[in-house]
């Protein structure tokens, strides 16, 4: 073991020369920038490549939501569902607001007309109004003829009861034959009397057929009434319960409430015109409802 460990001055000098030599490389190996240069050059390529990856993918991803998104495809306002309310950016209560309109039989016309039944925002109706299809009729109404025919003519003399023509048994021709009543409209009286086993209980009825205007009505009666009437069952109007007054057209649960509550407060109606007091009841219809009560 001492042959092995004893060593000469010149050796040790040499033995401490190779660990100083040895130190010096692998403090270099460590610390020394070797090709510093060319790697921050490659990072900066790297991350550049990086960064257009980044985008590409970024833009592919817009473009699948965008394909994702639910296509709005041009619809008749007047037909909005729950659901297709609801897609449309529409709150419950906007398309409560339509759906109450459109009970009533009556009609959006135009996109004004829209906004002030549903209340919605501007903003919203920017986005969704273009989309809005209406019937060519509305977009596109026909002039209206400035001269009668001879025989309805506004100066021709104002026929009697007996010489009118019962409005329940009017045909399509005979109806066509009044200024203002082309195929359509006399299809649609026609089809509202066909609705109701008996027919038309009184004239005040064809107010509730779409399109027919108050003049048009009026020219209609020139000619036509009703004289054979659907027979209905008359409730009173001071003793009818609320489910028997639901069954009423365009009285609901709500509206039955409320005319209970009015009649109790007055001690019974003395007439039927008093049902106008009633809280939120629908005045433009009363003339109808009035034809099923009696005092």
């Amino acid at each position: 073991m001492k042959s092995h460990f004893q060593f000469s001055n010149q050796q040790r000098n040499g033995i401490f020369l190779l660990i100083i030599l040895i130190i010096i490389a692998q403090c270099v190996y460590w610390f020394a920038p070797i090709n510093f240069g060319d790697s921050n050059d490659q990072n900066i390529l790297d991350h550049e490549q990086l960064d257009a990856f980044r985008s590409e993918v970024d833009s592919l991803r817009l473009i699948e939501i965008e394909n994702n998104k639910p296509k709005i495809y041009p619809f008749n306002p007047n037909y909005i569902t729950d659901y297709k309310g609801y897609t449309l950016g529409m709150t419950n209560e906007e398309i409560d607001r339509l759906h109450k309109f459109r009970d009533q039989d009556q009609w959006v016309n135009s996109a004004s007309q829209f906004q002030q039944v549903t209340k919605i925002s501007d903003s919203l109706l920017e986005v969704i109004s273009p989309y809005f299809k209406f019937p060519e009729w509305v977009t596109n109404p026909k002039p209206k003829q400035q001269v009668y025919t001879a025989t309805y003519s506004e100066s021709s003399t104002p026929k009697t009861y007996e010489q009118k023509i019962d409005l329940n048994l009017a045909t399509e021709i005979q109806l066509r034959k009044v200024y203002g009543v082309g195929e359509k409209l006399s299809k649609r009286i026609i089809a509202y009397r066909n609705k109701f086993n008996g027919g038309f209980i009184a004239d005040i009825e064809l107010s509730e057929i779409y399109g027919l205007s108050p003049e048009v009505i009026d020219r209609i009666k020139e000619q036509f009434t009703v004289k054979t009437p659907r027979k209905i069952k008359k409730l009173n109007l001071n003793s009818a319960t609320r489910d028997e007054l639901v069954t009423i057209q365009y009285i609901d649960y709500e509206v039955a409430h409320h005319i209970i509550e009015e009649r109790t407060l007055r001690d019974g109606f003395k007439s039927l015109d008093e049902l106008t007091k009633v809280q939120d009841f629908p005045l433009q219809k009363i003339e109808i409802i009035k034809l099923y009560l009696h005092l």
